[in-house]
């Protein structure tokens, strides 16, 4: 057997890990390690959602009859409702619009989702579990090679080396805090400081002012609450609630926000178990159908929620990051697996390229940074307008009915339909695009300095 091309390490055996991992599987002369920090492959949460424009994604990866098989709401080339928005903060509550999309939003149980990628990994892709990266060293450079290895660190005293290393590794990732901190020391040291503050600005973590409620519950215990309840054939948005594991769950997701406090110090574990009542108390005043799913909650987790501050680069020489470690983002389009998962195959048709060797490694990951970083931080800062916009309370935009020229029915249903129409466009990307167009200007970008053009 020849030798690889080059060598590939992925920390972190996450959805956008183990998406890169398969579709570079699927070349014979890249070597693919994943190194997972947990015992096991799991992931945590219940629901995920693709849009259109990710499952032409997962198609083209051999995905889609899988998946088909354990999505909850399956595939659809037909218009289909991916949402209903409703105002239910007061005892008669309001649909007010219904996002309607090609195709709709997919959902999965989100261990079903990392079970069928799993299944898919070749035997020549090793998964490594236990390994918890500490850090990572640069070789130094020998007459025999064409570039110095890259020597992993874990905190079973372990090592390992590759000559790439993608950071998969989420939202507190090592390969992000390591990477960052040498772009700034280059930066301070060619005489660029603020850049080299930007750079360290962004390994920590930011809270977003938002935390979220999160449990799932019996989809029979609300029948027998409300029998006709809305969330079993439609998902809700703010309180966003849905069916999962074939029907017989209720995702439930709510959110309590303050954006105001947005980039402030947060004290206190980031997740952990309240008592149930520290939900109820939040909608106490909603709407009857609210209180029935309240009704079926016994057990609830906080998710004081969290984000990566914009980067100015995704990689450094042969590191890269991808998914949350390079733009963890708050979750209101339904989009930080679907950007992950867009970072993989992009990255993954640029490593795959002839033009693409141990030499021009680093020209590769520029040209995944110049195409990828724009987009997914332009997603990142839509997500947190939907957010803000999910309060009713967006700048411009801004929904009081306190004041006497907003009373009437009128009125609050107009305001009511603008705020739609702003979550919409900001979400249109997610089914009226696709990845295509970035593939092809990547491969271009590509193709054009090898031919000197």
């Amino acid at each position: 057997m020849s030798s690889p091309k080059f060598r590939v390490a992925i920390c972190g055996g996450g959805i956008g890990g183990l998406v890169l991992a398969l579709a570079l599987a699927r070349h014979s002369d890249i070597q693919v390690d994943i190194y997972e920090a947990a015992r096991e492959f799991a992931e945590i949460g219940a629901g995920i959602g693709v849009w259109p424009r990710t499952w032409k994604i997962l198609q083209s990866l051999g995905l889609d009859h899988d998946l088909s098989q354990v999505a909850v709401v399956r595939p659809t080339n037909l218009p289909r409702v991916a949402f209903t928005f409703r105002k239910g903060d007061q005892p008669l509550g309001v649909s007010f619009n219904q996002l309607v999309t090609p195709g709709g939003m997919i959902s999965f149980n989100r261990p079903d989702f990392q079970r069928v990628i799993l299944n898919h990994l070749p035997p020549s892709c090793r998964t490594h579990s236990s390994k918890r990266l500490v850090s990572y060293l640069h070789g130094t450079a020998s007459s025999s090679s064409q570039s110095p290895p890259i020597h992993l660190h874990f905190r079973d005293g372990t090592t390992a080396e590759c000559d790439l290393l993608i950071g998969a590794d989420g939202i507190k990732s090592v390969v992000r805090t390591c990477m960052l901190r040498e772009l700034a020391e280059r930066a301070q040291a060619e005489g660029r400081p603020q850049d080299a503050q930007h750079h360290l600005a962004g390994i920590e973590p930011r809270w977003s002012g938002a935390s979220m409620f999160r449990t799932t519950f019996s989809a029979e215990a609300l029948r027998r609450h409300l029998p006709g309840h809305r969330v079993l054939r439609e998902p809700m948005v703010q309180l966003t609630v849905y069916p999962i594991a074939r029907g017989t769950r209720i995702n439930f997701a709510a959110t309590v926000a303050s954006f105001e406090m947005e980039n402030t110090p947060f004290e206190g574990p980031w997740v952990e178990d309240v008592p149930p009542y520290d939900l109820i108390n939040h909608f106490s005043r909603w709407e009857p159908e609210v209180q029935s799913l309240l009704r079926c909650v016994q057990s609830v987790g906080r998710w004081s929620m969290h984000t990566v501050a914009p980067l100015k680069s995704y990689t450094c020489g042969h590191v890269a990051v991808v998914g949350d470690a390079a733009h963890a983002m708050l979750p209101y389009q339904g989009a930080g697996a679907c950007q992950a998962i867009e970072d993989a195959y992009i990255l993954s048709e640029l490593l795959a390229h002839p033009n693409t060797t141990l030499t021009t490694l680093s020209y590769a990951l520029t040209v995944y940074d110049a195409v990828r970083r724009p987009f997914a931080q332009r997603v990142a800062e839509k997500s947190r307008e939907n957010g803000i916009l999910f309060t009713l309370n967006f700048p411009g935009l801004g929904f009081d009915p306190s004041k006497p020229e907003e009373s009437n029915e009128d009125t609050k249903m107009r305001r009511l339909s603008e705020i739609y129409l702003k979550i919409r466009k900001n979400w249109e990307w997610a089914w009226d695009t696709t990845v295509d167009g970035d593939l092809h200007r990547a491969i271009s970008m590509l193709e054009r300095r090898e031919n000197g053009s």
